[in-house]
């Protein structure tokens, strides 16, 4: 529930990966703060666009993946190898070392495996104040647990590389370095939610060669080895994406049958061995019923892939760390969430929350109608926190609410954009707030200061 992302100067230590900024297409428009509950099967998203009918490609009708499963995408280059199965993920791993699987080759290349071998090396460093670890995240009950004791993430999201890549001038918005991850540590926080794009992850639709496929992945695992270095969890959630031929150029109504399934197999199987992780299965859905969100349905002309079929397919690449799902009218309405809750063989599934004061349940009666309940029985995170009016009254309530039921926020977002319009927690890089920043910022000051 964004406005636009704007654009931005490269900066120094990023420049390999952008072009310049008057190279780079216009910024995408994001979701209104104007936008109400809209009806089922409704294209027109709140700001007054209204998207153009979505279509398939053409499907893989008769492809086989190499664990003999139906090919279940359409995307010209779909999963035809066999994931590993490395079983329980390690009870605590303090230095990364993900495998970089490729979705456009069923055996890595030399090329990829020399990466691999830089990667960990990369990760092996020890950053300046040295490497903290970052504990495996489980579920017990209804809460998520980390080292046998009860956690709650509470950190930031970092928007960036949903869109910079499909608009071709970059892979990030702002710099990823060790010493901007630093300034995000500052803030007393513990996690990094990381929007992706699954165009980009899986190198397809036309994106370009330097932001796609193996540059896109390799980036994307580096970056979260530097939040694993400072002792930040990450949670990595698909953004946007689209059936068939068409460009991710946005989020839809729901994951897409052609592409996004073979996108988690992807992201599951890269990151099966890294703890620190969760997975966030679909930023927003919206205007499906409940029994297509979990099951899956036909919307505008091509076929939605349900919540469940999500699970499956990280579960199946051999991932064990739990998996958020957000509800409906854009991850705001949890009311159905239990009584459509998928299967999970592990046990780990996490309801996504997400609140601005713009929403319609952005009161505390609302939290305690529809979110209480269910934090009573699974583990809550609200994976997106903002407010459009430049301050912070909305968040300091809202935290308040949540810290007293033990519910994990992250802001939207660590992006220099406008407080209002992003709305953006942040006016530098180093960390300076904005006005509406600076509330959380203390917030979490105060909490930490707390803690034994």
């Amino acid at each position: 529930m964004r406005q636009h992302e704007p654009r931005r100067a490269a900066r120094e230590d990023e420049r390999p990966l952008v072009e310049p900024a008057e190279n780079r297409a216009p910024p995408p428009l994001k979701d209104g703060q104007e936008r109400t509950a809209l009806g089922r099967g409704s294209d027109t998203v709140g700001n007054g666009d209204r998207r153009p009918a979505c279509g398939g490609g053409g499907c893989c009708r008769g492809e086989r993946h190499g664990d003999g499963d139906a090919c279940e995408c359409n995307s010209p280059h779909p999963l035809t190898c066999t994931p590993e199965r490395s079983g329980v993920v390690p009870a605590a791993l303090p230095v990364l070392t993900p495998a970089l699987a490729t979705p456009d080759s069923c055996r890595v290349s030399r090329f990829a495996s020399l990466a691999a071998v830089s990667l960990a090396l990369l990760l092996l460093a020890p950053t300046a104040g040295g490497e903290r670890s970052v504990p495996a995240i489980g579920v017990a009950g209804n809460r998520l647990v980390a080292g046998g004791q009860p956690l709650r993430l509470l950190g930031v999201d970092r928007s960036g590389a949903e869109y910079a890549c499909i608009q071709g001038w970059g892979i990030f918005d702002g710099p990823v370095s060790t010493a901007s991850v630093a300034a995000i540590a500052a803030w007393h926080v513990n996690a990094v939610r990381l929007p992706l794009n699954e165009d980009c992850w899986l190198g397809i639709n036309g994106v370009k060669q330097q932001y796609a496929g193996a540059a896109y992945r390799r980036a994307i695992s580096a970056y979260v080895g530097r939040l694993h270095q400072a002792g930040l969890a990450v949670v990595l959630d698909l953004h946007w994406n689209a059936p068939g031929r068409r460009p991710a150029t946005g989020q839809r109504q729901m994951p897409d049958l052609d592409h996004s399934v073979a996108f988690w197999r992807s992201v599951a199987h890269t990151f099966r061995s890294d703890p620190g992780l969760v997975f966030d299965a679909y930023n927003e859905p919206h205007d499906v019923s409940w029994r297509c969100w979990r099951d899956g349905c036909r919307v505008g002309g091509w076929r939605a892939a349900g919540m469940q079929r999500i699970v499956n397919a990280i579960r199946a690449a051999g991932a064990a760390q739990p998996i958020m799902l957000g509800g409906l009218a854009w991850s705001n309405d949890l009311s159905g969430w239990l009584r459509y809750e998928p299967r999970d063989p592990r046990h780990r599934l996490v309801a996504s929350f997400h609140v601005y004061n713009f929403n319609t349940c952005a009161s505390a009666a609302c939290w305690d109608a529809t979110v209480a309940p269910l934090a009573a029985r699974v583990p809550v995170v609200t994976g997106e926190l903002g407010e459009n009016d430049c301050a912070h009254g909305f968040i300091d309530r809202y935290v308040r609410w949540a810290d007293a039921h033990a519910i994990s926020y992250l802001g939207w977002t660590w992006d220099t954009w406008d407080c209002a319009g992003g709305p953006a927690l942040i006016s530098s890089y180093a960390g300076t707030p904005t006005p509406f920043g600076s509330g959380f910022r203390d917030h979490l000051a105060a909490l930490a200061a707390t803690r034994p």
